[in-house]
């Protein structure tokens, strides 16, 4: 079955006014979620990113590269985090997706397809 990768897109400051106990509570729902498509066999896969600022970004011309800290400060998203599920096709994956409460904290996902076909030159 296909794999699809649920980018999880959300504001750079969302998070910035909520009290621990909350924050706790929406991992909790996080959680459950993932523990569902597992039952279902359907989680292929996740992880939340850290909060350090997005991370690096690399670009590359020729010989020459560039590494910058990211986001630049006019983003206003950043990935927080993924999940990869199995799902027939971009419809089920969407459906999958419709059901993950990071849409409910006003958070956008981006359903993407894996290239099954293609490997990774470290694998």
């Amino acid at each position: 079955m296909p794999r699809f990768m649920l980018l999880l897109h959300e504001s750079t400051t969302g998070a910035a006014d909520l009290a621990a106990d909350e924050i706790q509570a929406i991992i909790a729902r996080y959680s459950a979620w993932a523990d569902k498509l597992k039952a279902e066999g359907r989680h292929a896969g996740g992880q939340k990113l850290a909060d350090d600022g997005g991370g690096r970004h690399m670009v590359g011309s020729g010989a020459a590269l560039r590494v910058t800290d990211g986001p630049f400060a006019e983003a206003k998203e950043v990935i927080g985090g993924y999940f990869a599920v199995h799902a027939a096709d971009y419809a089920e994956a969407c459906r999958i997706a419709a059901s993950c409460p990071h849409l409910e904290y006003g958070g956008r996902i981006e359903v993407r397809q894996f290239d099954e076909l293609a490997t990774c030159a470290t694998e």
